[in-house]
């Protein structure tokens, strides 16, 4: 098991810099291969609920922490939630965990990432709606997990670094789908990409003859609303620590079940993080 490491001022600073960053090694090889075994299990059922399917093929799953226990390494990362904790708080928990499955596909049969719809998106769409993008701050960090072969033109995410600090739009020129400055993260099997709500992103494009798979953990503001449907038996699974419980969604209460004083809930990853380094948390 990974041991937690105090975050890389460096990498913060990066990605205070660039609102995107890549954590190198940060995903067990053997965690990785089961999660893709459980993804394509999941995918060859007929579930119908929490499927998330669109357009060019896309299918996958919300809430797919909940749905098989191959995806529960994926919540504390010992590699991942460091850095986490270092942009946030530890007053966090998870919004979302979506798996993404996008087959491979010929140019001439894409109906997104084509001129007319490029695909390219801020997350938390109705936060910009109601705050004003010039408004809108840091919310929640994704951590992209790539469970298939991230090699050439397998479709990884694209990001436009610095796109987080814009005020408008990123811009398209026209019959182009890529803005300038768009790049695809030159990441191994088992490194991690994080990146922000603000931050400017696409999905690539898929030639590599491959479906690509993929899990996007978000984790915000325990103020924030999480986006999958609730799935209290997680809370109820033997084993987990309290920092797992935080990032589940418990609540602030004593143990007794009663009320407890509002942002309490967030002690496990507080003391947690007091372990781990003496710099003050954010």
């Amino acid at each position: 098991m990974t041991i937690p490491l105090a975050p890389d001022p460096e990498q913060l600073a990066a990605f205070d810099r660039d609102g995107l960053l890549v954590l190198r090694d940060a995903l067990d090889p053997e965690v990785r291969d089961r999660a893709a075994e459980a993804a394509i299990r999941l995918l060859a059922t007929g579930r119908t609920a929490g499927r998330d399917r669109s357009v060019d093929g896309k299918d996958g799953f919300r809430g797919v922490l909940a749905l098989d226990d191959a995806f529960l390494p994926l919540l504390a990362n010992p590699a991942v939630l460091p850095t986490l904790v270092g942009l946030l708080s530890p007053n966090i928990h998870l919004l979302s965990s979506n798996l993404i499955s996008m087959p491979s596909l010929p140019d001439e049969e894409r109906t997104i990432r084509v001129p007319s719809r490029h695909g390219w998106h801020r997350d938390m769409s109705s936060t910009v709606a109601d705050l004003g993008t010039a408004h809108t701050p840091r919310l929640a960090i994704k951590a992209a997990y790539f469970l298939t072969d991230p090699g050439p033109d397998a479709g990884l995410t694209m990001f436009v670094p610095g796109s987080h600090t814009r005020t408008g739009p990123v811009t398209v020129p026209d019959g182009d789908i890529d803005p300038p400055g768009a790049l695809t993260p030159d990441i191994g099997p088992n490194d991690v990409v994080l990146f922000e709500n603000r931050t400017w992103h696409a999905g690539g494009l898929n030639r590599s003859g491959r479906t690509r798979l993929a899990v996007m953990m978000q984790y915000g503001y325990r103020w924030l609303n999480a986006v999958d449907d609730p799935a209290p038996g997680l809370l109820d699974r033997p084993g987990l620590g309290d920092v797992e419980r935080q990032l589940l969604g418990a609540r602030d209460r004593h143990r007794d079940g009663s009320v407890a004083r509002e942002g309490s809930g967030s002690r496990p990853l507080a003391a947690w993080w007091q372990h781990l380094t003496a710099a003050a948390a954010r």
